[in-house]
């Protein structure tokens, strides 16, 4: 197993499916790390030696992508700022309604359940 950015790989996958697990990497970005490096789309993640295994952590710290932990905190902070700033979405994330417009008159039983900032 290896560790990347607080996140578990697998080793029995292959590079790009077991790079999916990091929280804010998606296809998309995956392929151009991919395709920088030089890894093969077969790629299995227990080939991979640990000058790649750097290399891999060293291009994604550049490509300026905020993964895993900054992420989470930017989510975060933008949704305590639409609470503060008392606008629509903010004040429906508080009451605990759907946000995005949807019907409330009989559904939004998940909404109304899951209370969460």
């Amino acid at each position: 197993m290896i560790y990347i950015f607080e996140t578990e790989i697998s080793n029995v996958k292959t590079i790009q499916f077991s790079l999916k697990k990091i929280y804010g990497l998606g296809n998309y970005q995956i392929n151009i790390i991919c395709k920088k490096l030089g890894f093969a789309n077969n790629l299995k993640t227990y080939n991979l030696t640990n000058d790649q295994v750097i290399k891999l952590i060293k291009t994604i710290e550049n490509t300026n992508l905020k993964v895993t932990g900054e992420l989470k905190k930017l989510q975060i902070f933008t949704l305590k700022n639409l609470i503060d700033i008392k606008c629509y979405k903010g004040l429906r994330r508080i009451k605990g309604f759907p946000v995005r417009g949807q019907r409330t008159h009989t559904n939004a039983r998940t909404a109304r359940s899951n209370k969460r900032l």
